[in-house]
């Protein structure tokens, strides 16, 4: 490896630099949908798959399909945090709500991210990949590492599971704005 005159720095780091500072935004976004909105885990899940590819940056640099591999250890770090037993039973949150965290918000948005948020990690990232970022099912089975039977599967019961969360929602937010008038 060359080493850059006076910076320390090798031709690898310079590369690696130049990724993080041309890809960190789509990352933390693509991170962002993965955990449904949780931006704090979201920093988290992208500084460890930054991590995990400097240290895999030779294969990387060959790999045929860059973003589908940047997809891939995004997904992992995410199923291997999941993993981890602390995780099971914190909750961090930026800020304490004002109202019990059950009370529906009428947030759309809000909406979205909770039923995302009761998804299981997979599942989640099927629904993120097919539909927020319009990835074929061949490409999602690539970044999820199984076949293109599970996608569609994951997929079809991810879309399922998020249909009824949003109509609970959209019930429970009309009868309290019915409750209101």
């Amino acid at each position: 490896m060359r080493r850059d005159s006076g910076s320390g720095r090798t031709e690898r780091d310079e590369q690696f630099h130049e990724f993080v500072v041309g890809r960190r935004p789509r990352l933390l976004h693509t991170a962002t949908l993965l955990t449904a909105g949780d931006t704090h885990l979201a920093e988290d899940l992208v500084q460890a798959a930054l991590t995990k590819l400097y240290v895999a940056w030779p294969a990387f640099q060959r790999a045929h399909n860059p973003d589908a591999y940047v997809r891939r250890v995004l997904v992992n770090a995410l199923i291997d945090e999941r993993r981890r037993i602390w995780r099971r039973r914190e909750r961090p949150v930026a800020e304490l709500p004002e109202v019990a965290f059950s009370e529906a918000t009428g947030d759309v948005g809000e909406a979205v991210q909770q039923a995302l948020r009761a998804l299981p990690p997979r599942m989640r990232a099927a629904v993120v990949f097919r539909y927020f970022y319009d990835l074929g099912v061949a490409e999602t089975a690539d970044a999820l590492n199984c076949s293109e039977g599970n996608v569609k599967s994951q997929t079809a019961r991810g879309l399922d599971r998020l249909r009824t969360a949003l109509d609970s929602a959209q019930t429970t937010f009309l009868s309290s704005q019915g409750a209101t008038r």
